[in-house]
C-alpha cells in the first residue's frame, strides 16, 4: 500500500527567517492555523476514501517550523493529532522543523506524542549557499540535528533544494551526497521557484540571480534522483506540489516536472545500456510499471534516441526492475 499523508500546513509560525526564497503563503495557499476540529475534519475525510489504510497514513504538519513555534500551540496541536495514532485511525504523525529547531528536549516530546518521521529543510549543504539565502543555519546545524534525529530512532527525511542564489549543479550534487552520508530515510528535491515580494524576487529584479529554467532542473535532477536511487535514499517529493498564479515570477516549475525528471532519468538509463549500439531497430525491455517513464515526456525519450540512430520499441516485462533496462534486437 503507498504511503500516505493527511496533510496540514503551519505556515511561518515559529521561523525567525525570512529565506531569500520563502513566501508561504504563496505555496500553501493558507496563512491560518489548523484547530482540532479541522485536524478531525481532514483525518474523516482521508479515513472515508477509498482504499484507506492507517497502517499506511501519517497526520503531518507541513509548511513552517513546527518545532520552534510556541511550545504550547506546539503540544495543542500533537495532542489533537496523537488521538488519531491512540485510536488505530493512522500510524504516526510527520513533521517538518529547521535543523537548528531540534535538540533533546523537543525530540522527547515528539517521541511521546506519536511523532514517526521528522523532515528537516537542509536546502544545502553548503555554507556560503546557506549564507546568500538567509538560512540562519549551517550545514554543521543539519549534521547535529541528524545525528540526534537518528538516535531518537525517528525516520529522518532531509529536503534540498537546487538553483539557488549562489548555488551551482556541482554543489547541489554535493548536498545529494552529503545528505546520502547522513543516512536520510527520505528526501524532497525542490528546485527554486522566484516569487513576487521575497528577497530573491529583489534579486531577480535587479539582475543579480538567473533562476534555473525548467530544462536545467529537469537535468540535474534526474543526476540526483540517479545518485538517491542508487543509495536507497527513498525520494518523496520532486518539485512544488503549486505555486499561486498571481505569486510566480519565474523559475523551475511545471506541473509535469516529477515526471519529466523521471523520464530524463531513463534517459540516462537506456544511454548507459546503448553504448556503442549500432544503429537500427530494437525492443527495449522495461519494467511495466515505468513504461511511460521509459517512454518520455510526450514521447521525448524515444525522439531522443530516434535522432541517434537508434529505433526503439519500449516493451513491458516483469523480469525487469525498476530503472533497468534490457535492450534487444527486434528480430
Amino acid at each position: 500500500m503507498k504511503h500516505a499523508n493527511i496533510a496540514l500546513f503551519v505556515p511561518h509560525l515559529g521561523c525567525r527567517h525570512q529565506c531569500s526564497f520563502c513566501d508561504q503563503r504563496s505555496i500553501t495557499g493558507t496563512a491560518g492555523v489548523p484547530s482540532a476540529a479541522e485536524i478531525e475534519k481532514a483525518v474523516q475525510i482521508a479515513a472515508g476514501s477509498e482504499n484507506y489504510d492507517p497502517k499506511s497514513c501519517q497526520i503531518a504538519f507541513f509548511g513552517g517550523s513546527f518545532t520552534a513555534i510556541d511550545r504550547k500551540l506546539m503540544l495543542k496541536l500533537l495532542q489533537a493529532a496523537y488521538r488519531y495514532v491512540l485510536d488505530g485511525t493512522v500510524s504516526g504523525i510527520r513533521v517538518s522543523t529547521r535543523p537548528d529547531a531540534i535538540d533533546d528536549a523537543v525530540l522527547d516530546v515528539l517521541k511521546a506524542h506519536g511523532v514517526q518521521a521528522i523532515e528537516l529543510g537542509a536546502q544545502s549543504m553548503c555554507d556560503d549557499v546557506l549564507h546568500k539565502n538567509k538560512r540562519g543555519h549551517t550545514a554543521q546545524d543539519v549534521e547535529n540535528a541528524c545525528a540526534k534525529i537518528k538516535r531518537y530512532g525517528f525516520e529522518l527525511g532531509l529536503q534540498m533544494m537546487t538553483g539557488l542564489y549562489g548555488d551551482t549543479d556541482e554543489k547541489a550534487v554535493y548536498t545529494a551526497r552529503e545528505i546520502i552520508r547522513l543516512q536520510a530515510d527520505t528526501v524532497r528535491i525542490y528546485p527554486t521557484v522566484v516569487l513576487k515580494n521575497t528577497p530573491l524576487f529583489a534579486l531577480y529584479q535587479r539582475g543579480d540571480y538567473r533562476p534555473q529554467t525548467v530544462e536545467e532542473a529537469i537535468e540535474l535532477g534526474a543526476k540526483l534522483l540517479q545518485l538517491f536511487l542508487k543509495a536507497g535514499v527513498k525520494v518523496i517529493r520532486f518539485g512544488l506540489h503549486t505555486v499561486e498564479p498571481d505569486s510566480f515570477v519565474a523559475g523551475a516549475f511545471h506541473p509535469c516536472l516529477a515526471e519529466r525528471a523521471y523520464s530524463r532519468l531513463y534517459r540516462r538509463v537506456i544511454n548507459a545500456a546503448a553504448t556503442n549500439l549500432p544503429h537500427g531497430a530494437y525492443r527495449l525491455l522495461v519494467c511495466p510499471a515505468d513504461l511511460s517513464r521509459a517512454i518520455g515526456y510526450k514521447r521525448e525519450n524515444i525522439a531522443f534516441f530516434k535522432e541517434q540512430g537508434l529505433d526503439f520499441a519500449v516493451c513491458p516485462d516483469a523480469g525487469i526492475k525498476p530503472y533497468d533496462v534490457k535492450i534487444l534486437g527486434k528480430g
